[in-house]
């Protein structure tokens, strides 16, 4: 069992939970993720670390409460406990050690530049954040990431930081010049847009593919994306690629696949809520996904 030591609120539905995962914690390097399992039974559900403390043997996971497996994650407590946390698994981040980095995070993706931006600047690359949210609440990580470099914070309502997309921002450091390389880890539509934007600079582009997992070993298939014309899988062969030959539109299409089954597996959740129900959300206590298996809530970020 993994006992979660703290827990705090980052945004409206995305949770920092610090779990005790000492032998993650020693080798864990930036790009890397684990896959957890709330109880038996349960989902795996695959979650970046977001950072980790080998002195007090400890990572963290920043999850985005959008189906019943997060949701259940989201809900733990300090005291509470993860049955499983397996890894660390994918490849390392490719990191420059010199030059410019541009590390571009929309929402939850954040949690997954945030590592990335803390090696660079130990290796003395100047970083320039950019990260965005829908309105002030949902910008995460914003202090984080000013102790590595600059930070530009967008938000679509403009009720904080500069009024706009992320890519808007992004475009403006692309002109300024130069950069070495950009980050981008967001939601499918984001990473899209910053591929094409850098392309016609030719700066070299990484993203971040969250792509629906089961296993995490290459074994199961159901990560499998298409680079530069080739299938490869994102737990064992990323989940980072060059954004320049990556086919946003299968991967966008393959996220959609178990849709129609989280939504069931949430309305049968908000129904074992309602009052005159609570026998039944007693009878099956934070058991992530336990009602229909695998919901492909993907990585959660």
């Amino acid at each position: 069992m993994h006992p979660i030591v703290a827990r705090d609120q980052l945004s409206p539905n995305v949770t920092r939970l610090v779990v005790e995962a000492p032998r993650i914690a020693e080798i864990r390097r930036p790009g890397q993720f684990v896959i957890v399992r709330l109880g038996e039974g349960a989902e795996r559900i695959p979650l970046t670390i977001a950072d980790a403390d080998p002195v007090t043997g400890t990572i963290s996971l920043i999850i985005q409460g959008v189906g019943v497996s997060t949701m259940d994650l989201v809900a733990l407590q300090p005291g509470d406990a993860i049955r499983d946390v397996a890894g660390p698994l994918g490849r390392p981040t490719d990191l420059i050690d010199h030059g410019h980095a541009v590390c571009v995070g929309g929402g939850v993706g954040t949690a997954v530049v945030y590592p990335i931006a803390q090696e660079l600047h130990r290796r003395g690359v100047a970083v320039t954040s950019v990260v965005g949210g829908r309105s002030r609440e949902w910008v995460i990580l914003e202090d984080e990431l000013r102790t590595a470099g600059d930070v530009i914070v967008c938000t679509d309502d403009g009720s904080y930081g500069r009024h706009g997309f992320v890519t808007e921002a992004l475009k403006d450091l692309c002109e300024a010049g130069p950069i070495d390389e950009v980050f981008a880890v967001g939601p499918v539509p984001m990473m899209r847009a910053v591929a094409e934007l850098t392309r016609p600079y030719g700066i070299r582009t990484t993203v971040s593919l969250n792509a629906i997992m089961v296993d995490g070993t290459g074994m199961c298939g159901g990560c499998r994306v298409s680079v530069d014309g080739e299938t490869r899988y994102a737990c064992v062969d990323g989940p980072e690629f060059d954004g320049h030959t990556v086919d946003f539109t299968i991967l966008a299409d393959r996220l959609t696949t178990y849709r129609a089954f989280e939504q069931q597996a949430l309305a049968r959740r908000e129904a074992c809520l309602l009052p005159g129900l609570a026998d039944h959300a007693e009878a099956s206590p934070r058991i992530a996904g336990a009602a229909v298996g695998s919901t492909g809530e993907g990585i959660a970020r």
